[in-house]
């Protein structure tokens, strides 16, 4: 699902240290996972490896629309761990390091566009509403 890109040195999501992450990290995405990879397997032919990087882009492109939580959850999975790579951290130009303590800076973007939320009437019960005692 990500191929590599050797001139700014990113390693593909086929990379062994790339795959053993996602393999560790799939966790309780497991049945979903199996059931991504079996609507790949049949949508492929089985041929999936063997097909070119256009075909397997294709191929991923239309299942991915209508593959559902089974697509949700193969992508979760993949992009979690390719993003954890420190490989493809310093390519992208950030420290190799988990985001906290440190944490990072952020641009800063159009806070108001939260405008229509902020004025938005709750929707949700206020339990600071609540008498202390009592109902």
């Amino acid at each position: 699902m990500v191929p590599a890109d050797a001139t700014v040195g990113m390693p593909g999501a086929d990379d062994p240290a790339i795959l053993d992450d996602i393999v560790r990290s799939t966790g309780r995405d497991l049945p979903l996972v199996r059931e991504a990879l079996a609507a790949i397997a049949t949508k492929s032919g089985g041929l999936f490896a063997e097909m070119d990087l256009t075909t397997r882009e294709r191929l991923i492109n239309d299942w991915y629309a209508s593959g559902g939580a089974a697509a949700m959850a193969l992508g979760r999975v993949i992009v979690g761990a390719y993003y954890r790579d420190d490989r493809v951290l310093l390519a992208l130009g950030h420290e190799a390091r988990a985001p906290f303590p440190k944490g990072y800076v952020l641009e800063q973007g159009d806070w108001s566009l939260l405008d229509v939320v902020r004025d938005r009437k709750p929707f949700w019960r206020d339990d600071r509403l609540l008498r202390v005692g009592g109902r």
